[in-house]
């Protein structure tokens, strides 16, 4: 294991203590290297940057997934892992609210129907 993997894995840990071990497995007979990059490079890399907090950076992540507009999963799971690690409820329907002006309406209803659906099972 390298050190970005052992520090990827103790960042994405923060956000959900069952993601690694759930990646990993999700990816085992198809592509592990798929999970390892992904558990490297913004887990153990981006994501120890100096400059911005942890908060700051899962609400940034919230509001791309909610632009892009196609990444439901991914966005449910930030979702989750910006509540484990302290962001509030408003802040993540303000950010994406915000999404409405930059990426329509239907990217942000859908956004924020993934986020009613988040609050309801916590």
């Amino acid at each position: 294991m390298s050190d970005r993997y052992v520090k990827g894995t103790d960042k994405l840990n923060e956000l959900d203590p069952n993601a690694v071990d759930a990646m990993t497995q999700q990816f085992a007979d198809i592509c592990p290297d798929l999970a390892r990059y992904t558990i490297e490079y913004p887990f153990g890399d981006v994501l120890q940057r100096e400059g911005v907090d942890f908060k700051t950076r899962e609400l940034a992540t919230i509001a791309a997934l909610t632009a892009m507009g196609n990444c439901q999963p991914q966005l449910k799971g930030h979702i989750k892992g910006a509540l484990n690690i302290g962001c509030t409820q408003k802040e993540i329907t303000e950010i994406i609210l915000q999404m409405s002006v930059y990426a329509g309406f239907p990217a942000a209803i859908n956004g924020m129907n993934i986020a009613k659906e988040v609050f309801e099972e916590a």
